[in-house]
C-alpha cells in the first residue's frame, strides 16, 4: 500500500487480506481464552499509542461479524504534567466515534503525592492501573482490555528470566479481586510489526504520551536483542509464547462468573 488509506475503509469492511488476517487473529486469541462473551462490557485502556488504537479497531470491527454482541468503552489518561495537545484530543474523539466506542479522556496526576518524589516505570504503570481499576469498579465493568502484543510478552519473559530468575510473563487473561475483574490481552498473539503497519498504512491518530524512560528502560533495550534472535529463527517470538502454559488462562462461562 503506497498511499495512506483511511481507517474508515476498514470500518466499512474494505480491507486487504493482511488486515483481515489481523482482525481474525485477534478474534482467534479472544476465542482461545474466552476473553469476551455475549453481553459483556469491555473497558479499553487507551494510551493513544498504536497498540491500543489497533486493538480498539479490531474489537469494533469484529462485532459486525459475530452472532453475539458486546459493548465497548475506552478511557485515556491524560497526565496533567504532560498534557495531550487539543488537536490530538479531537482526532482521538473522532476516531472512537467512528468506531462507535464510548471514549473519555481523564486528566490525572502522573506524579501523585503518594510517590514521595519517586518515579519509575513500575510506579507509573501501577498508577495507571489503579485509575483504570477504580473507573471499572465504579461502572461495574469486569473486563479491561490492554494493548499488549506478542513482542511485549517476549520482552517481559526475557526481563523476568534474565533479571529476576523467574520464567514468567504477562498472561492473556489475568484475574484480580477474586474474579470480579479480569485484564484481557486480545493482541497477545499479534506481532508488533503488524500493528505498526496498520497504524502507518491507515493513518491511525497515534499520540505518544511523554515518557522520560521511553528509550532507555530495560524493555526498550531488549527489543533489538529479540530482533536479532528473530534473524536466527523468525518464529522466536512465537516460540517464547508457546513455551508458557496458559491452559488456566481461560475465562469461565459467563453464567459461572
Amino acid at each position: 500500500m503506497d498511499e495512506k488509506a483511511s481507517y474508515k475503509d476498514i470500518i466499512n469492511g474494505d480491507m486487504p487480506p493482511w488486515v483481515m488476517r489481523f482482525v481474525k487473529g485477534v478474534g482467534k486469541a479472544i476465542n482461545n481464552y474466552r476473553m469476551i462473551q455475549g453481553g459483556d462490557t469491555v473497558l479499553i485502556a487507551a494510551s493513544g499509542g498504536k497498540d491500543s488504537l489497533a486493538l480498539s479497531l479490531a474489537l469494533s470491527v469484529r462485532r459486525k461479524w459475530l452472532p453475539v454482541s458486546y459493548s465497548l468503552k475506552a478511557i485515556m489518561i491524560d497526565w496533567i504534567e504532560h498534557p495531550i495537545p487539543e488537536n490530538k484530543k479531537d482526532e482521538l474523539h473522532a476516531y472512537f466515534d467512528a468506531l462507535d466506542i464510548d471514549f473519555r479522556i481523564l486528566s490525572e496526576a502522573q506524579y501523585p503525592e503518594s510517590f514521595k518524589g519517586n518515579f519509575n516505570c513500575y510506579l507509573c504503570a501501577r498508577n495507571r492501573r489503579r485509575i483504570l481499576f477504580e473507573k471499572a469498579a465504579a461502572e461495574n465493568i469486569g473486563l479491561i482490555a490492554m494493548g499488549h502484543h506478542l513482542d511485549d510478552l517476549a520482552e517481559t519473559t526475557l526481563m523476568n528470566l534474565c533479571f529476576r530468575a523467574d520464567f514468567s510473563t504477562m498472561h492473556p487473561v489475568q484475574e484480580f479481586f477474586n474474579g470480579s475483574l479480569h485484564i484481557i490481552r486480545p493482541l497477545i498473539e499479534t506481532r508488533e510489526s503488524v500493528i505498526r503497519r496498520i497504524a502507518e498504512c491507515y493513518d491511525l491518530p497515534v499520540v505518544k504520551p511523554v515518557c522520560p524512560y521511553d528509550q532507555t528502560n530495560v524493555r526498550a533495550r531488549l527489543k533489538p536483542i529479540i530482533s536479532e534472535l528473530s534473524h536466527i529463527d523468525k518464529l522466536t517470538r512465537e516460540h517464547i509464547y508457546n513455551a508458557h502454559d496458559f491452559s488456566e488462562c481461560v475465562l469461565p462461562e459467563k453464567k459461572k462468573r
